[in-house]
């Protein structure tokens, strides 16, 4: 992303028609605080990942109404001037918290808290909530495929099933959350994802024979290579491949038919040739679910596509952004006030709030607690929100390694029942105190 790119216009109209009337009102520069969380998780899910932290801090840092912004919005009319002048010299200068990305989050967790004037904060909720929405739907499906893969490895290879920027966030994410490569390389450019790839059924049909293209493709990439095995007869083409690659053989690719009877097929096949370290690799529409029932078979690895770019069932996390508390005058030093809504079936609890993560002696996760006030926390609760923006400086970035290492821990500390795929609560229920902790 270059210098000039602006995320200011990846945004609803409607914000920027509150800034003007904001400003008509007098309150544009009233301090207030938001808060983004989700108010229930999708009913397979026992824990939400969050995910989209540096994205959205890198967005942030190109939230900025340049000349060519500024033109679009005075041509179609969408603010008013003493608008748009405020918008020409907009910077965030606020603070922000959040939960640390690769964190696990819970209905009601604040995994976001944003403080600063209205205008400055409001305008900030869709940019938000279409990154946060997406990369944290697509974590944590990641998050559930990695546990029912049971340290096999996993490549998102869901590219050709999104958008072409979505495909780009989606490796990201699923990087994480634990999978261990991408087929995206912008993902590999941009992110530092691992990459990795070999040939499709094209290949195979663009030569004379099987035989061919398989000689083709191991005397360009050497016998480490994956070679497609499905494309006319599984087994005869097992044979071929490791005729001509020999024991050396890295791994064979199952993409379509009974993975699993295919799979002790196919490695009996080649255990018998001793083909001992050849992998397989199984592709073709796997889900959480369709992984899980595989760990029985000989498999060495997996790709997943459609299901991990959508969400596997939850393409959304269901985040708001909502304001949860205002000062009563321009005054920066006036006191805030809680506010919330009290529509039926979208409540929210007013009022700024603070987070940690109760453990047992054990370490195991026993409860999500948010604060009304400050909380002074025992040994056994851990903070959860961190600094991501301080006076409108982002201070909260980091390498996306140390989010997927955080990621790790975070699952390890939850119970076991974090782990069902079945339908059922949340795996720690979120306990709302109204006092500080002592």
């Amino acid at each position: 992303m270059t210098d000039r790119w602006s995320s200011a216009l990846l945004t609803d109209h409607y914000e920027l028609t509150m800034v003007q009337a904001a400003l008509h009102s007098g309150a544009a520069r009233r301090r207030t605080v938001f808060e983004m969380f989700a108010r229930r998780l999708p009913e397979t899910r026992r824990y939400g990942v969050v995910a989209g932290t540096g994205r959205f801090l890198d967005a942030l840092e190109h939230f900025r109404f340049d000349s060519e912004t500024l033109d679009f919005l005075a041509r179609n009319g969408v603010v008013d001037d003493p608008t748009l002048s405020f918008l020409a010299d907009y910077r965030f200068s606020g603070n922000i918290w959040g939960y640390a990305e690769g964190e696990c989050f819970f209905p009601g967790s604040p995994i976001m808290v944003v403080e600063g004037p209205f205008a400055e904060c409001v305008v900030l909720e869709t940019l938000a909530l279409s990154i946060y929405n997406h990369d944290c739907a697509i974590a944590s499906a990641a998050s559930r495929m990695v546990r029912a893969a049971h340290g096999r490895p996993l490549i998102e290879m869901g590219s050709r099933r999104t958008h072409e920027a979505a495909a780009v966030a989606a490796a990201r994410a699923a990087y994480l959350a634990g999978f261990d490569a991408t087929s995206n390389l912008e993902a590999g450019r941009r992110y530092g994802v691992p990459t990795t790839g070999t040939s499709a059924h094209a290949f195979t049909l663009l030569h004379d024979s099987e035989r061919s293209a398989f000689s083709a493709q191991l005397e360009s990439l050497g016998t480490g290579t994956t070679l497609l095995v499905d494309t006319f007869d599984v087994m005869r083409a097992v044979n071929t491949a490791v005729e001509l690659a020999g024991p050396e053989l890295g791994a064979v690719r199952l993409d379509s038919g009974d993975l699993e009877e295919l799979a002790v097929q196919v490695r009996k096949f080649l255990d018998g040739k001793g083909a001992t370290d050849t992998r397989i690799i199984v592709t073709g529409d796997l889900d959480e679910y369709s992984i899980q029932a595989l760990t029985i078979a000989p498999v060495d690895g997996y790709g997943v596509g459609t299901a991990l770019v959508t969400g596997s069932g939850a393409p959304t996390a269901s985040l708001v952004y909502k304001l949860v508390a205002r000062a009563q005058s321009d005054d920066p030093e006036a006191p805030l006030s809680p506010v919330a809504k009290r529509s039926v079936g979208k409540p929210s609890k007013g009022g700024r709030k603070w987070a940690a993560r109760r453990l047992d002696d054990h370490g195991t996760a026993t409860s999500e607690r948010v604060f009304a006030h400050e909380p002074e926390l025992t040994p056994l609760e851990r903070p959860l929100l961190v600094p991501l923006v301080r006076d409108g400086e982002v201070v909260g970035r980091e390498p996306l390694e140390q989010a997927r290492e955080r990621h790790a821990r975070s699952v390890a500390e939850l119970p076991v029942t974090a782990h069902q795929m079945s339908r059922g609560e949340p795996a720690i229920p979120t306990v709302f105190e109204q006092r500080p902790s002592l």
